[in-house]
């Protein structure tokens, strides 16, 4: 709901803290679920409330072609985070029977983001009735409400999806291609990186292709403008990579690391989130982890020498389990 894998945490602290206080007046132990789910939905609203939505560069600002250079930065939070569905233990199948959505389709970034684009109750309404598969009346009383009114908002929600939504989950896409399938196109992902072989990193993107770096708002689309970027900037040669497998919002996921002359180890630059269409790769959202702030206008174009933010380090490598230096 929150987008941000830091404020749910926030969130769920709070949520407890309230549970704790609120403990004596449950009367109903049976109903200890959905009276949670009421105190976590309403911690994620009053958050929503005083602050800005979170998105992926493409909602932020529009594409831009192959030659030109990554931009500035923009302010870090207005970027969604990546989710450690593998770290969560996140189950297979559904919530309940009356979820509609799978538990990992509802982790998609994909899915993630375009709920930021629902207003609060719209979003809540959305994930109690649809993921978690609470009925209208337990969502009614979860957001202090109206049968009517979670339906109208329901409807609403359901709209909105519907108009924005990719023709096919993830998931469908991912056991479609299968576990082979999936090995073999991220481990050749991996080698076109590692050799910095730009003919091979094209034949591996859909046509519709798009690239995004937060928190850099600069993204390119779609494969001749992607590859244009990558030929002219990090596939150029001038940076060595190395990569380790991992998994975010329930899609494959990479762990890429820069050579550092300095340290004499490669060192984190990015979290980068997979999209699959077919056999080919259809979007990748990197999650950078070097530090901003850089005076000089042109230091984003060179990001792989700027150093780790600790922060974001933490935030992302460290939650996943990935090492924190690779050696040769």
């Amino acid at each position: 709901m929150l987008g941000s894998v830091h404020d749910a945490e926030d969130a769920l602290q709070e949520t407890l803290l309230r549970a704790w206080r609120g403990v004596d007046g449950l009367r109903d132990a049976d109903s200890g679920r959905a009276w949670l789910y009421a105190i976590a939905t309403n911690v994620c609203r009053t958050e929503l409330a005083r602050r800005t939505k979170r998105v992926l560069p493409h909602d932020f600002s529009p594409a831009v072609d192959g030659r030109t250079p990554p931009g500035e930065p923009a302010v870090e939070s207005v970027w969604l985070e990546p989710y450690p569905d593998d770290a969560v233990g996140l189950p297979q199948g559904k919530a309940s029977p009356e979820a509609s959505y799978e538990q990992h389709e509802a982790i998609e970034l994909a899915f993630v983001a375009l709920l930021q684009h629902l207003p609060a109750n719209q979003r809540a309404t959305l994930l109690l009735r649809e993921v978690l598969g609470f009925n209208a009346q337990e969502t009614a009383s979860a957001l202090s409400t109206s049968v009517a009114s979670v339906n109208s908002a329901l409807q609403r929600a359901r709209a909105t999806v519907a108009s924005r939504a990719p023709e096919r989950t993830q998931q469908a896409t991912l056991r479609s291609l299968g576990d082979q399938g999936l090995r073999s196109l991220v481990t050749r992902y991996v080698a076109a990186w590692e050799r910095c072989d730009v003919g091979a990193f094209a034949n591996l993107l859909a046509t519709d292709a798009s690239f995004a770096m937060p928190p850099l708002s600069t993204w390119y689309a779609p494969r001749e403008q992607v590859v244009d970027w990558a030929r002219e900037w990090s596939l150029n040669g001038l940076w060595e990579w190395r990569a380790v497998v991992t998994r975010a919002n329930a899609q494959p996921a990479l762990g890429f690391y820069s050579w550092d002359d300095a340290s004499g180890a490669y060192l984190p630059f990015a979290l980068n989130v997979l999209s699959v269409q077919g056999e080919l790769v259809s979007d990748v959202t990197a999650f950078i982890v070097r530090a901003t702030g850089a005076p000089e206008a042109d230091a984003y174009i060179r990001f792989p020498e700027r150093p780790v933010d600790e922060r974001q380090l933490s935030g992302t490598f460290a939650r996943f389990n990935l090492p924190g230096t690779l050696t040769r």
